[in-house]
């Protein structure tokens, strides 16, 4: 049984979006260059030739990985979300050692922490879902446990 993915609407269009490039321009031209360095003949000691089949590889790898994805998609839906409770798709404030930080709770696939947007899988995320404005979540760091009080729910 295949893995449900969970994503936002947002999420879902950026990775048809991943995957039409990589089907109807990455790849052709990564082919294209395979071909290139075929008709150059010696293929043993051939770098443009070795190099465009490993890109090759992560290529179809990609698309692979994104059909999957895409297909078992499970949408997040943030419109009908309670916003008194941390959920997948909100985005949530909280205080920690007196500093203000946001995050929006998403599916693994979409997690990018640079950009506040961490996995419902990770320590954080799984620590705040379920909590509410007011309550304060302890999560466990190698240089002790870091207390999260939620502030805002949105």
């Amino acid at each position: 049984m295949s893995q449900k993915h969970l994503l936002t609407q947002e999420g879902l269009e950026k990775f048809k979006k991943e995957l039409e490039e990589l089907e109807k321009v990455k790849r052709p031209e990564v082919i294209e260059r395979i071909q290139e360095a075929v008709a150059h003949g010696d293929l043993s000691e051939n770098a443009d030739y070795a190099q465009a089949k490993e890109e090759q590889a992560m290529i179809e790898a990609r698309i692979a990985q994104l059909e999957e994805m895409i297909k078992n998609a499970e949408l997040i839906s943030t419109t009908s979300q309670k916003k008194n409770v941390v959920t997948v798709g909100c985005t949530v404030s909280v205080l920690i050692d007196g500093q203000e930080k946001k995050y929006t709770i998403v599916g693994s696939g979409e997690a990018n922490p640079t950009a506040g947007r961490i996995s419902n899988e990770s320590l954080v995320g799984r620590a705040l879902i379920g909590s509410k404005v007011g309550d304060t979540v302890h999560i466990p760091t190698p240089s002790g446990d870091k207390k999260y009080q939620v502030i805002t729910i949105t």
